[in-house]
């Protein structure tokens, strides 16, 4: 059989609609074919297993998120700057994709520890200087003592949750997806206000 990169990009296709919504173990090989409207041989004959394609699917998922983060973090901005431009970028990233946080960490559990995330996704990161940039803006003052950890949890908590519990606000305030899209663009400028005040404070903490 001839393999055809528009029939692959389907089934790829179909198997992130499937993954998205149901995660790894929520769904089987049959539902990703029956959603591209193709036979379950098929699929095996593309991509082996459903391993597989979970895997590709979250490289591709992760290398897009991941992708703003290196433009931010590879541009001539202060550090407060790149944060504050990092918290915009990544809000309008899940407005697009509101399904991706909830994705991400359901593949990270999917792993149960026996496989860590590949270091080359960010390898990338790490080469533009970020890093040092943080070490030196808490050495001169400009930002307060923080280690990295807490900050990613900071912004994970702040950024990344509003839309892993978009079922649980609507149904808690019993509001609507319109409604809902309001609140989440006003909680952006919310968040970025308290983090980079936080942050950035005019004294910070040793």
């Amino acid at each position: 059989m001839k393999r055809d990169l528009s029939t692959e990009e389907k089934i790829k296709a179909a198997a992130k609609k499937v993954f998205m919504n149901k995660g790894f173990d929520g769904c089987s090989v049959r539902d990703i074919a029956k959603e591209v409207g193709s036979n379950v041989a098929l699929l095996n004959y593309y991509f082996r297993s459903k391993e597989k394609l979970f895997e590709l699917i979250f490289e591709g998922a992760m290398s897009d998120f991941l992708q703003s983060m290196i433009e931010v973090f590879s541009s001539e901005l202060s550090l407060k700057e790149k944060t504050t431009l990092l918290i915009e970028k990544e809000f309008d990233f899940f407005m697009e994709h509101p399904e991706l946080p909830m994705f991400i960490l359901q593949a990270i559990h999917q792993n149960k520890g026996e496989h860590p995330m590949p270091s080359h996704f960010f390898e990338p990161i790490s080469k533009t200087g970020i890093f040092q940039q943080l070490e030196a803006a808490q050495a001169n003052g400009e930002m307060r003592h923080i280690s990295l950890r807490n900050v990613t949890i900071l912004l994970m908590s702040n950024v990344h949750y509003p839309f892993m519990s978009k079922k649980l606000t609507q149904q808690f305030h019993g509001i609507d997806e319109t409604t809902l899209q309001q609140d989440l663009l006003a909680h952006k400028s919310y968040v970025k206000e308290m983090l980079i005040n936080y942050l950035f404070p005019q004294n910070p903490k040793q």
